[in-house]
């Protein structure tokens, strides 16, 4: 079934709150604006989705090990990343609708829209030509085309100029001479652009003033450069060799939306490779392919996927790139990898006074490391996951309400729920004690649930909706020969086998080790 981007999310939004997957947080108050709590069936696929990325990071490279790091870290963390002086958002707000907005965001909105305006011609011209068009020539040569993919690329030149020089008048105006409105209003009456830092601070114990101010970490990355000396001496790593960390950060952004792809409380889960200076640009490559390779490794299509360079690099990075996902809203940042040379470490030692530094064996001298990073929101990946899975499709030879089902289609290893027992009907006492024997039989090897409320059709739909892999249904047969029907979600073929059978064969489908290998 073919269904409209806009609608795809708005079924997504509303199936993680049927489902049990996302609510709204204390949503008997009224919510929270950007923040989100994960439900039941939820919070199993974050874990899955963090137990994936742990493995493939940690467990299957010997040179890379974990930590856990407080949120609160010394303020002055804080001021040796940058982040005190020059974590900031422009923010422009409209005099008439009282709204709030990213300026930058307003400014990449307009660049889409011109982009689209590029497609539209295309589009048009492919209809028109049909087999006989030649779209790169069409591009190249149609001056409307020309004349349009020049402003976008112009004013996406602009726009980076402006980001990396901290221009805040040059937004302003660009945002003047691109003519843009409110989305809400209409209105173009503009505050003018000014910086607004995203860290959330409070006060520790009775400590007053900026003495006691502490942040609210808004990236997980320090814990690790902080802990660099103290990881390397205990676990007696040598260079190259990485940390791994998943946890929360907080921003105070100025426009969260789009559900959970833009929070104001999330969780990262990051890596820093630490390399010898002048090799990081060779790991920055090996790190770009592997991580491309984690995500294809799940099933997304190749064309879901795409890396796209960062036209303003951060003050910290030589080089940047985003893997991007096709969301129903268009193609956004899923993770980045970031050659952060040596900025953090040199950062935290001259504002410390400790030495940061490594002793390198082979060429018997001392020097800070360079660092690469891979840093991905496990939030996003949650919500590519569930945009990916989601389907709405027609089942062969069903009819009326039958014939449409809404199924997840999850990687099974991910799944909240990995196979779900079924008596085949519900007041048959022998039937459903059979079906409690072998759910209390695998409930001790992988998530299972028992279910015997309604037709059995309609609790197919419903394993079918959170993600199920793989259905277990115990009828009459079973009594007389001990065999069950294995019914698997995605193809909904049902194969019959011995009940001493389901264990392995369950397991087998779901483990892990089948996304490690594929994952490289």
């Amino acid at each position: 079934m073919s269904v409209q981007p806009e609608d795809l999310f708005r079924n997504i939004v509303s199936h993680c709150k049927e489902y049990g997957f996302i609510y709204p947080s204390s949503e008997i108050y009224d919510g929270l604006s950007a923040v989100y709590d994960y439900g039941p069936y939820g919070v199993e696929l974050k874990n899955n989705i963090k137990d994936y990325w742990w493995q493939a990071m940690v467990r299957m490279h010997e040179n890379i090990v974990g930590i856990d790091a407080a949120i609160f870290m010394h303020p002055r963390t804080w001021k040796a990343s940058g982040h005190v002086d020059a974590f900031n958002d422009p923010l422009v707000d409209n005099k008439d609708s009282k709204k709030r907005y990213r300026a930058d965001q307003l400014i990449e909105e307009a660049i889409e829209k011109i982009q689209a305006k590029v497609d539209k011609e295309v589009d048009k011209a492919a209809k028109r030509f049909g087999d006989q068009f030649d779209e790169a020539m069409f591009r190249q040569t149609n001056p409307r085309v020309l004349e349009y993919q020049q402003k976008a690329d112009e004013t996406e030149q602009r726009l980076a100029t402006c980001m990396s020089a901290n221009d805040m008048e040059g937004l302003g105006r660009l945002i003047a001479d691109l003519d843009i409105a409110d989305p809400v209003s209409g209105s173009r009456n503009w505050t003018e652009v000014r910086q607004f830092n995203l860290m959330f601070s409070t006060q520790m114990g009775n400590i007053a003033g900026e003495e006691g101010k502490l942040y609210l970490r808004p990236e997980t990355a320090q814990g690790i450069f902080v802990n660099f000396l103290n990881v390397q001496k205990t676990t007696r790593q040598k260079i190259p060799f990485g940390i791994a960390q998943i946890g929360k950060a907080f921003r105070n952004e100025i426009v969260a939306r789009q559900f959970i792809f833009r929070m104001r409380e999330f969780e990262q889960m990051e890596m820093q490779f630490f390399v010898r200076p002048g090799t990081e640009m060779d790991f920055y490559r090996y790190w770009k392919e592997q991580r491309m390779q984690w995500h294809l490794a799940l099933g997304t299509p190749p064309g879901k996927l795409r890396f796209k360079d960062h036209d303003n690099l951060a003050h910290y990075a030589n080089a940047a790139v985003d893997i991007q996902f096709e969301f129903p809203f268009g193609f956004r940042e899923l993770e980045g990898i970031h050659s952060r040379t040596d900025f953090d470490l040199s950062s935290h030692q001259e504002l410390s006074g400790r030495k940061l530094q490594y002793f390198d064996p082979e060429l018997n001298e001392n020097y800070i490391p360079y660092v690469v990073e891979t840093s991905i929101g496990c939030d996003r990946m949650f919500l590519a996951m569930m945009s990916h899975a989601y389907t709405e499709e027609t089942v062969p030879d069903a009819e009326g309400q039958d014939a449409i089902r809404t199924v997840l289609k999850l990687p099974p290893p991910l799944a909240p729920v990995k196979c779900a027992i079924l008596p085949l009907v519900k007041n048959k006492e022998d039937l459903t004690a059979k079906a409690r024997g072998i759910f209390d039989q695998l409930k001790a090897h992988f998530p299972c649930q028992y279910d015997e409320k309604d037709a059995i059709g309609r609790r197919y739909r419903r394993q079918d909706a959170i993600g199920t892999p793989y259905c277990v249904t115990v009828d009459f047969q079973t009594l007389d020969d001990g065999t069950v029907t294995l019914r698997d979600r995605d193809t909904l073929r049902q194969d019959r086998l011995p009940v001493a059978e389901v264990e392995n064969r369950v397991k087998s489908l779901t483990n892990m080790a089948l996304l490690l290998g594929r994952a490289g």
